[in-house]
């Protein structure tokens, strides 16, 4: 009881947890001073003929593969992550920075393998914030100081940055951040229905970690030290609301309760507000009945829905339904998925 009365009086404010000691993974800090061409690392892009290298590809969000759809000029691919630009090279070009850990935690995963991953070599951090367990994860890098367990602090280095992982060249080193949480703890039984091959890193598969805009919680944060996680998360508009046929809690929503505001007696549903991204934000109980998951809400569009939503949402307008993938995101995040034999 005195557990419960405690995490309701921090959900209400009541109680102020400790501001975090948040810093850049990196020595560049460009991205404090209005520099971002100085932060991100570029991307080759070919356009209608025209060749460029735009920092915007390095950053959070729809940044790359550029379409024109319905007369607009749209950045359709998914960028979950930010990708920092070293300040420091030898002579052949490799970079020098180090890597560091942008908050107190504990490493939880190591992929010491390039080839088990398309991030190459990566190292996952979790921080014990607000009654749960948010998750940073730093990939490209080539050598690794931690393993599995230790426990760090701000600015502990984890490793030297890199550029291991797919499709990623010495001259456009750097080093891929994000921030975010892990969807299911049955990863595993998910991966072998969805997606095949082997599966080296447990729950903290890329696959399995929702990336929140990392940058601008930096960004926020540096304004109002005092900024939590889960108000960052809450507080970011939603895109789409799927409604979920299920009455029991959530195991997402019972290791992140933040992430739920509504309480109610006798619910039918579930319903689950996403950002354009994918990012769920809300998840809160309904009377709602539905047969199968269903999108409820969306925010019109002047272009098809998959172009917005890295293809979760298929439909134009205000009509709108699940695609496959948008299936298997909210399977992943309710459970809804069989055990693997």
């Amino acid at each position: 009881m005195i557990r419960f009365l405690f995490l309701a009086l921090v959900m209400a404010g009541m109680l102020r947890a400790e501001p975090i000691d948040l810093r850049l993974p990196t020595e560049n800090q460009h991205l404090f001073d209005s520099q971002p061409e100085k932060f991100y690392m570029y991307v080759d892009r070919t356009f209608e003929g025209e060749v460029s290298k735009p920092w915007e590809g390095g950053a959070y969000g729809y940044v790359r593969n550029a379409a024109r759809i319905n007369g607009e000029v749209l950045l359709t691919k998914f960028h979950e992550g930010i990708d920092i630009s070293p300040l420091k090279r030898d002579k052949s070009g490799n970079p020098l920075d180090m890597v560091s850990s942008i908050a107190a935690g504990r490493v939880v995963h190591v992929c010491a393998t390039a080839g088990h991953s398309n991030y190459g070599k990566y190292v996952v951090v979790a921080h014990a914030w607000d009654n749960s367990e948010v998750v940073s994860l730093y990939a490209h890098l080539s050598d690794i100081l931690v393993k599995p367990g230790d426990v760090v602090g701000a600015g502990t280095e984890l490793a030297k940055m890199g550029y291991t992982g797919a499709g990623i060249s010495r001259t456009r080193a750097h080093c891929h951040v994000e921030l975010g949480m892990v969807m299911s703890t049955r990863y595993e039984d998910w991966h072998v229905k969805y997606s095949g091959g082997k599966n080296y890193h447990g729950i903290y598969n890329g696959m399995n970690i929702t990336g929140a805009e990392v940058s601008r919680f930096f960004l926020e944060h540096k304004a109002n030290p005092d900024l939590r996680f889960s108000q960052f998360v809450t507080s970011t508009p939603a895109y789409f609301k799927v409604a979920v046929p299920m009455q029991d809690t959530p195991e997402f929503v019972k290791r992140y309760p933040w992430i739920n505001r509504t309480q109610m007696e006798g619910a039918k549903s579930w319903e689950i507000s996403f950002t354009a991204t994918g990012l769920p934000v809300e998840f809160e109980p309904s009377k709602r009945e539905v047969a199968a998951p269903a999108i409820v809400a969306i925010r019109p569009a002047t272009v098809p829905h998959r172009y917005l939503t890295r293809g979760l949402v298929s439909g134009d307008g205000n009509q709108a339904t699940l695609s496959n993938s948008g299936k298997q995101l909210v399977a992943l995040l309710t459970g809804d998925f069989p055990v693997a034999r």
